[in-house]
């Protein structure tokens, strides 16, 4: 294996203008001539990584073109096919004297405490909800049903979807709805708030929810939903919902983009 490095140090002016010998040595030791990936690639996919993974903080400095390829030994072409490449995804802007800057996704901030769905979340938030259908089917499921408690050949409308915000993929959903409880949700067209639906065409309402939260790592279907190129860190929430009368309609997995997306919670003191 062949890792670009340079042998020639870099001029104290140019480490001291440019700030950035952290990010230098971490491509120099991970960038490889003899991968068939090709070597702007290499770089696009570990600046990425970094930004994802917060090792690279908004309005952090890049090297500019000349010193990032003299660093690498590589021609200001493949550089700057690679910066051009962030710009267009909108990870790194320019900004005259300041260089070169990392450009993180604006994450948005949601308040926990009220059961809401996605469609009145975002609109909360001042912010367009819109949604993709990956897949809508009738499905017998034994391990959804057990956690509904219904018999393993009950049918449930399992509904997995790409939930965007101001046309950004937000979150990949996978939602699971007991249609023993509300055979109408068959017929729904998938447009707008489904508990909005639930309540007026299938006469049911909702009391509470149990939530939790946990860390994960994006897998092959959400990465491509995300466009990432390599797994990066996710928020995955699993939710069951009810009814006034106690019965459980919902039960919902949906994994948060770790990059754009954060929960806020109010936390009070006791009188």
């Amino acid at each position: 294996m062949q890792n670009l490095t340079n042998t020639t140090p870099l001029s104290a002016d140019t480490l001291a203008a440019n700030d950035s010998t952290w990010l230098i040595k971490q491509l120099q030791t991970q960038t490889d001539t003899a991968l068939a990936e090709p070597i702007y690639r290499q770089l696009l996919r570990q600046i990425i990584q970094m930004i994802q993974a917060g090792r690279l903080l908004d309005g952090a400095s890049l090297p500019s073109e000349r010193t990032l390829a003299e660093a690498l030994n590589l021609s200001r072409t493949t550089v700057r096919k690679c910066y051009d490449e962030l710009r267009e995804r909108n990870y790194i802007s320019t900004h005259g004297r300041a260089g070169v800057v990392i450009k993180s996704p604006s994450r948005i901030a949601p308040e926990i405490g009220k059961l809401k769905g996605f469609t009145e979340e975002m609109h909360e938030l001042g912010m367009e909800p819109s949604t993709r259908i990956l897949a809508r089917e009738v499905v017998q499921d034994r391990t959804i049903a057990s956690i509904f408690g219904r018999p393993s050949t009950a049918p449930f409308l399992q509904l997995i979807r790409l939930r965007l915000a101001d046309n950004v993929p937000m979150t990949r959903e996978v939602a699971w709805y007991d249609l023993t409880l509300a055979p109408a949700l068959e017929r729904w067209n998938v447009v707008g708030s489904i508990y909005e639906y639930m309540q007026q065409h299938c006469g049911l309402v909702l009391e509470h929810a149990e939530q939790t939260m946990e860390a994960a790592m994006s897998n092959p279907d959400e990465m491509l939903a995300f466009d990432f190129d390599t797994p990066a860190p996710c928020l995955l929430l699993k939710r069951k919902t009810y009814t006034t009368t106690s019965h459980m309609i919902e039960y919902v997995e949906g994994t948060f983009r770790g990059d754009a997306y954060t929960y806020r919670i109010n936390l009070k003191l006791n009188p």
